[in-house]
């Protein structure tokens, strides 16, 4: 009997509505090192589901299908932008930052160090996906915390 929960698959698995879903996978092997796990392309050629790995993390991507959706598009383009974004920690978030770019992302956060202790910043993909990488580079208490937002907010802009 198959295990309820495959393996590899145990933990959230972010899926993503992206068009075209084949571009996307190619963006995502060029700026972010992807590996390209599976995909299954429907009898119009639009990928009804596609699996992607960066790191050890598992992704899922489809196709717009808004026949599908009550006529309605689900990419971040057709929503006017999307409020959540990917979250991912790496060794050097200026080389995946400067990467992302390089291959067609754009910043909406530079890279910077952060209140919290880490080093940050944020891109949009062409898809309109957000991601955001971080290197941690301090632990700090939550006090510690409290005390370097207070300074960092005081600060002009």
């Amino acid at each position: 009997m198959p295990s309820p929960i495959p393996p590899g698959k145990e933990n959230l698995i972010p899926h993503l509505v992206c068009s075209p879903c084949a571009d996307a996978i190619e963006f995502y092997k060029k700026a972010f090192g992807a590996q390209e796990a599976s995909r299954a392309p429907g009898p119009d050629g639009r990928l009804m589901h596609a699996e992607i790995r960066i790191g050890k993390s598992v992704i899922f991507l489809v196709d717009d299908f808004p026949e599908y959706c009550e006529g309605k598009s689900s990419t971040p383009a057709s929503l006017g932008g999307t409020p959540v974004s990917m979250h991912l920690y790496v060794d050097n978030c200026d080389d995946w930052v400067d990467r992302a770019v390089k291959a067609g992302a754009t910043i909406k956060m530079p890279v910077m160090d952060m209140f919290w202790g880490d080093r940050y910043g944020v891109i949009v993909d062409p898809f309109g996906h957000m991601w955001a990488f971080a290197t941690h580079q301090k632990d700090m208490t939550p006090a510690e915390m409290q005390e370097a937002m207070k300074a960092a907010m005081s600060q002009p802009q």
